[in-house]
């Protein structure tokens, strides 16, 4: 598959994990405002979800000018490995509101690069992903007040 096709395809597998838990999902008709998918609970209570896919461990990053932290903005990764499903996290914009070696906040000042939010992802660092599983995080984001997070 290209690119852009396993976007599409994890945007679909994550709209779709979302509707089997029950929440109302719409699609931006255009990704220019890093907003892939809105989700609804409740009328008020609603998230923004920029998905990503990724292939194999590496970086993955989302412009600042785009994902703005606030506290109903979620990124929907989607890990692949070949001939099995992807392996989905939910992780709150808030993590990038204290960097570290994984969660990477980048100004690039003086630079061509746009000033960037990012994931290191490395065998080393999987493991501190585990809390924001799909299946365990889910829950523990939706069920919040989204003013509120």
């Amino acid at each position: 598959m290209s690119h852009l096709q396993i976007g599409q395809y994890c945007e679909y597998y994550t709209k779709m994990q979302l509707v089997l838990l029950g929440f109302d999902v719409y699609s931006a008709e255009v990704d220019d405002r890093g907003i892939d998918l809105v989700v609804r609970k409740e009328p008020g209570w609603y998230w923004d979800i920029q998905v990503k896919s990724v292939r194999n461990l590496n970086y993955v990053f989302m412009r600042k000018a785009v994902f703005r932290l606030r506290p109903n903005l979620v990124l929907a990764l989607n890990l692949l490995r070949d001939g099995e499903a992807p392996d989905q996290f939910l992780i709150p914009a808030s993590c990038w509101l204290k960097p570290d070696d994984l969660f990477v906040d980048r100004d690039y000042t003086d630079k061509a690069s746009s000033p960037e939010y990012g994931l290191r992802l490395t065998e080393q660092r999987l493991d501190r992903l585990q809390p924001y599983t799909f299946e365990g995080s889910a829950e523990k984001i939706f069920s919040e007040d989204p003013s509120r997070v």
